[in-house]
């Protein structure tokens, strides 16, 4: 059976939920990826923490400038009317609510809607919490972008958090390759399955006791 959906299929359904207008971060790593499927027509500007407003799709290789980098160090475009500021403004904007999205990585997401996206132990992994912190109590709403599972099988999605927290009850959505998961007051609830998976599947993947959208009229089926 086919279970899962692409990283890339991922961030296309994400950038599908952004919504006109909306001033959006994309946290390092996969979602990045998201800024190469945003909707034609939709005014949706980019911020990067590092200091940048206006930020485009990954430019061609014959086209990247070596001083315009993500916060992930990674080339990035400028669309028309792009502007550039200090570190300090753009964690101004961070903190101070400016921001409509913001979508993460994580190690974990609990119940209750709690991050865990760094940590000083886990292979590879950023050491420090960095400005994922400010980004997650500041944007209105905090997506998630990861995989349902670790390399091991473990769930990302958990009662409670074993890795350092990022930010407390911050969490509004989880989109996983398996399914997207809204955070809500009574836990997970499975607001699209991908591909064959059925909320059973999910619970028993996930340890965790998932309330249906379907059931409710709110969720769908994604093939």
């Amino acid at each position: 059976m086919a279970t899962r959906i692409s990283r890339e299929d991922l961030a296309a359904r994400i950038a599908g939920d952004i919504p006109d207008g909306a001033i959006v971060n994309l946290g390092i790593g996969a979602p990045t990826l998201i800024a190469d499927f945003l909707p034609d027509g939709l005014e949706i500007i980019l911020h990067t923490e590092n200091g940048m407003l206006g930020m485009g799709p990954k430019p061609a290789f014959d086209e990247i400038d070596p001083d315009l980098i993500n916060a992930g160090k990674q080339p990035v475009g400028e669309l028309a009317g792009a502007a550039f500021f200090h570190h300090a403004d753009s964690f101004a904007m961070m903190r101070g609510g400016h921001l409509d999205v913001c979508v993460l990585g994580a190690f974990q997401v609990s119940e209750s809607g709690d991050l865990a996206n760094w940590s000083t132990g886990a292979p590879g992994a950023i050491p420090a919490v960095g400005g994922a912190m400010d980004l997650a109590i500041g944007a209105k709403a905090v997506y998630v972008m990861t995989d349902l599972l670790t390399k091991q099988g473990e769930s990302k999605l958990v009662a409670r958090c074993t890795y350092p927290l990022t930010g407390i009850g911050c969490v509004t959505r989880v989109y996983t390759d398996h399914a997207v998961f809204d955070v809500t007051p009574d836990g997970f609830r499975v607001r699209e399955a991908f591909r064959d998976n059925t909320v059973d599947e999910l619970e028993e993947l996930t340890g965790l006791t998932l309330r249906d959208a379907a059931t409710s009229g709110e969720g769908h089926r994604h093939g």
